[in-house]
């Protein structure tokens, strides 16, 4: 049985099966990112919660995984060379997890970059540009009465939608007929705009047609769905 005591993080969730890749999330958009390649992947894990409501990821043991206190992140005990590897940023962890498994990465170098550089996209512009827009509409931006912040991030949004669906038109995912983790990266980011922020009508989201053909077929994935909901909210 692997040895994971020298890592302070299984002291506060302990490990039930310290041979599975352990995950440490909440089912936010870079969250689900994980959970969601782990599923389709098929890789054997545990996820344990890190509940944002008791500042879980200021926790010591936490910190020692990820000092940038942001989920997800993970503690692979079978890693490269057959050592423990402790990983956070989202996208750094489906890149990992893709070679590890062989899946959802193409392996020629030409269309392995292209999948990478969308993998990029999302990291550098959806992620933050759709946060900001779920920031001033959703949460504490609604106090401010200077809209500009607003509309800024709102504009944005809508030129990275427009993005999606024309790079989209004509292809079932961003790789064309391969579903990689681009999509993965991607798709839980705009489910967030449109769903919990409430942002669609807001961004126009019905003009994006393209867009919401894919998001309608990610969401139905049965690994998706499953992914979505982990570490679930009774854990």
């Amino acid at each position: 049985m692997t040895d994971l005591s020298s890592f302070p993080v299984v002291r506060k969730w302990p490990a039930l099966h310290p041979d599975r890749i352990q995950l440490y999330s909440l089912p936010t958009p870079n969250g689900v990112k994980v959970s969601i390649a782990l599923e389709e992947m098929d890789l054997p894990y545990e996820a344990h919660r890190v509940a944002f409501d008791t500042n879980d990821q200021f926790s010591p043991e936490f910190l020692s995984l990820n000092p940038n206190n942001k989920i997800p992140a993970i503690l692979d005990p079978q890693g490269p060379g057959g050592k423990p590897l402790a990983l956070f940023e989202s996208g750094a962890i489906l890149l990992y997890l893709a070679e590890k498994s062989g899946k959802l990465l193409p392996q020629e170098a030409a269309r392995r970059y292209e999948t990478i550089q969308w993998v990029m996209f999302q990291m550098g512009g959806i992620g933050p540009m759709f946060g900001q827009v779920g920031f001033f509409h959703k949460f504490a931006g609604k106090d401010y009465e200077d809209k500009r912040p607003r509309d800024r991030y709102v504009a944005e949004a809508k030129r990275l939608l427009g993005v999606l669906d024309g790079h989209l038109r004509g292809r079932a995912w961003m790789m064309g007929d391969d579903y990689t983790i681009a999509d993965i990266a991607i798709f839980p980011w705009v489910r967030n705009l449109v769903g919990f922020y409430g942002a669609g009508e807001l961004v126009g989201f019905d003009d994006f047609k393209e867009v919401k053909r894919v998001l309608d077929t990610f969401v139905a994935r049965p690994a998706v769905v499953r992914g979505l909901d982990i570490p679930p909210s009774n854990a």
